[in-house]
C-alpha cells in the first residue's frame, strides 16, 4: 500500500516480475477491498498470490517512531513479520523509508557481528554499474561500521553483479592517506590490513564513482545519500539539456531524428528505474526498498533485486565473511635454532 502509485504499480510490477521469474509467489499485505478489484484485471498475479487483509497503512510522512508505536497492524509491519516468521523469503516495499528501516531493524534484528545495517543500491558508471552504501540508514558511521559496510558491499557485488573480486573503494575528500575525517582514515587502515580477501582499492573521490574506479563505494549514510541525490539530479539535468537542445531550432530537430538511436541508448543508460531496489544490508532477513515514485517497471526491478539476493543467499555470505573478519590472525614464527632451554 506504500508509494505514490500504489497499489496499482505494485500489482502490475508483480505481473512483470512473474513473466521474468515464473516460479514466484506473492503475499500482498493491504486492504482486500482495494486489492481484489485490481487483481480481477491481472489474472496472472491473482493466481500466484494471497492477500493478508489490513486497513492500516503507514503514510509517507509518518515519523518512524510514530510508525513503530502505532503501526503494529499495518501492512508494512505485517509484511516484515512474514519474513521474520519464514512465511516469505523477502519483503519489497515502496513505502516510507524511515518507517521501513525502523520496523525492519526492530522485527528482523541485525545479523551476528553487525551493529548497524546499511542501505545499498546500484549506480551507473562508465564501466557498467557499482554498488554504493550506506545511502541513508546511518547519518554517522565509525571505522568499524565502514569496515563492515565494505564486507557487506563486497558480498552484494558478488551476489547481484556476479563479480569474483569486486574492487572496493572508500569515499573521501582526496586520495591521499592524510586527508579525511579520523574515522575514514581509521577505516582505511582496517581495510588495508584486513585478513579478509577484499580487493581494496583505497580512497576514491566523488568523480571516481561514475568514472567506474571501483565496483563497491563505501561511505556513511549522510554522504552517501547526498551523493546519490546529486547523481540523480545530474542525470535529470542532462536529460533536460539534451531535450531542450534538440528542440531549440529546426536544424536541431532534424539532427535529433538522425540521432534517435543514440539518444535512446543514452536515455536507457540514465533510466534509474532499471536500478530500482535498495537493500537493507546487515539485517537478519531480506528487505528491499523501492523508490516511492516507482511505476510498474521500476517496482518489477525492485522485486528482481529481492529474487537475486534470495537466490544467492546474500545473508549467508555476509555472515560467513563477518565471522572470518573477526577470527584471530595466527602468525607462525620459525623456531630459533640453538635457543637456550
Amino acid at each position: 500500500m506504500g508509494g505514490d502509485n500504489a497499489p496499482e504499480s505494485v500489482i502490475l510490477g508483480a505481473e512483470m516480475a512473474l513473466m521474468r521469474y515464473p516460479g514466484l509467489r506473492f503475499v500482498l499485505f493491504g486492504n482486500r477491498f482495494v486489492l481484489e478489484p485490481l487483481l480481477q484485471e491481472v489474472k496472472l498475479v491473482k493466481a500466484a498470490c494471497e492477500i493478508v487483509h489490513t486497513e492500516v497503512a503507514i503514510a509517507g510522512d509518518d515519523k518512524p517512531s510514530h510508525a513503530v508505536r502505532r503501526g503494529r497492524n499495518s501492512s508494512m509491519w505485517l509484511a516484515i513479520s512474514s519474513v521474520k516468521e519464514g512465511k516469505a523469503c523477502a519483503i519489497v516495499s515502496a513505502g516510507n523509508t524511515g518507517a521501513l528501516m525502523a520496523m525492519s531493524k526492530l522485527i528482523l534484528r541485525t545479523l551476528p557481528g553487525i551493529s548497524r545495517p546499511a542501505i545499498a543500491a546500484l549506480l551507473p558508471t562508465m564501466r557498467g554499474e557499482c554498488v554504493m552504501l550506506d545511502l541513508g540508514a546511518n547519518v554517522e558511521s565509525d571505522e568499524h561500521d565502514l569496515y563492515k559496510f565494505a564486507i557487506m558491499g563486497d558480498a552484494f557485488a558478488r551476489a547481484v553483479l556476479g563479480m569474483n573480486r569486486p574492487r572496493v573503494g572508500l569515499l573521501n575528500v582526496g586520495s591521499e592517506e592524510l586527508k579525511g575525517r579520523e574515522e575514514v582514515k581509521a577505516a582505511h587502515a582496517l581495510l588495508k590490513n584486513s585478513n579478509m580477501d577484499i580487493n581494496y582499492h583505497g580512497f576514491i573521490e566523488g568523480n571516481d564513482i561514475t568514472g567506474g574506479a571501483v565496483d563497491v563505494v563505501v561511505t556513511d549514510g549522510f554522504t552517501g545519500n547526498v551523493a546519490l541525490k546529486t547523481a540523480e539530479g545530474a542525470a535529470r539535468l542532462i536529460r533536460t539539456y539534451l531535450k531542450d537542445a534538440f528542440k531549440s531550432s529546426p536544424v536541431s530537430q532534424v539532427g535529433a531524428l538522425f540521432a534517435t538511436g543514440a539518444l535512446k541508448a543514452v536515455k536507457e543508460k540514465l533510466d534509474d528505474r532499471k536500478r530500482n531496489g535498495a537493500m537493507f544490508l546487515g539485517l537478519n532477513g531480506i528487505a528491499v526498498k523501492s523508490h516511492g515514485g516507482a511505476d510498474a517497471f521500476s517496482f518489477c526491478n525492485a522485486i528482481g533485486v529481492a529474487v537475486e539476493l534470495v537466490e544467492h543467499n546474500i545473508n549467508t555470505r555476509i555472515m560467513q565473511d563477518i565471522k572470518l573478519s573477526q577470527a584471530p590472525q595466527i602468525i607462525a614464527l620459525d623456531a630459533i635454532e640453538g635457543e637456550a632451554d
